[in-house]
């Protein structure tokens, strides 16, 4: 079980909000096995990065990158921060590899979309090149000794149900289905646990609203003001099925990282509220058996 910079509002423009040993302890205290990496370089790089991890006794569940799929040049462009990442991630021990790091691939925001999450507007033009240029970040990830899974995101080329079925029709690249995306989108997350079960390699479970996401929508607010808004709600105060997750998870026969993650917007947060949120998150998955 692993939890994530982004639950702490890491992503800031200006600068972190808080240190990421300070951080990591806090979250070993918690009783979590592992976190992922947030923006690559916060939690460290190369030995810094392992000895940090090692000192909080936490593993790396893995790190979100982004490429430019849709934009041939753009993609080419983002390559060195993949490799970067994957820098980062082949630096830190692996005990057991079921639980390596897997380095998550994900696109940009597009603008139409960003500004009505879940609404399903626009869409891809070009899902050939899209998804061979997802084809050859995977294989990069792979010639690294690492298993890349893609992230389904409200917001960008990759949103509905649909959309995924296409992805992993057109690659052969391995999923992190994340419940509170999928669900925001419209769709049912244990319907997609059961259907891409052997696809699946990483799972980031979030909470959500549709209620909150319909009442952003209707006051014209963009994805962050959504998420400000609390559409992502702690585990348990949304309308996702959590004891239904984990027993589908069971019923699959999961192994591997789970990754708690509560979006919080890229603001100065209160650590300490934070920190007893991802408390409470931890047991409320410990209740439903995980």
């Amino acid at each position: 079980m692993a939890n994530a910079p982004v639950n702490f509002g890491i992503y800031a423009a200006d600068a972190p909000p808080l240190g990421a040993a300070e951080m990591l302890a806090g979250l070993a205290e918690a009783g979590y096995d592992g976190i992922d990496s947030g923006p690559i370089g916060y939690l460290g790089t190369g030995a810094g990065l392992a000895a940090a991890l090692a000192e909080a006794g936490l593993a790396l569940a893995g790190g979100w990158v982004d490429l430019r799929y849709d934009d041939p040049d753009g993609w080419t462009a983002d390559l060195p921060g993949l490799a970067a990442a994957l820098d980062a991630f082949t630096a830190v021990p692996v005990p057991d590899p079921r639980f390596a790091p897997r380095p998550t691939l994900a696109c940009p925001p597009r603008p139409e979309r960003f500004a009505r999450p879940g609404a399903g507007v626009g869409g891809l033009d070009d899902w050939a090149g899209f998804a061979s240029r997802v084809q050859g970040a995977a294989d990069r990830c792979r010639e690294r000794g690492l298993e890349p899974v893609f992230h389904h995101h409200l917001g960008t080329d990759v949103e509905t149900a649909a959309e995924v079925e296409r992805l992993l029709e057109s690659t052969d690249v391995s999923l992190c289905l994340d419940t509170g995306h999928l669900w925001l989108a419209g769709g049912d997350p244990l319907a997609g646990l059961r259907d891409w079960a052997p696809r699946i390699r990483q799972v980031h479970i979030k909470d959500a609203s549709r209620a909150i996401a319909a009442d952003s929508a209707a006051a014209g607010e963009d994805l962050m003001g959504m998420v400000a808004a609390g559409g992502f709600t702690p585990l348990g105060a949304g309308e996702v099925d959590l004891a239904a997750v984990a027993d589908t998870l069971r019923a699959i026969d999961y192994t591997g990282w789970i990754v708690i993650e509560q979006d919080a917007p890229a603001t100065g947060q209160d650590f300490e509220q934070i920190m007893a949120e991802q408390r409470a998150n931890r047991d409320v998955l410990r209740e439903v058996g995980i």
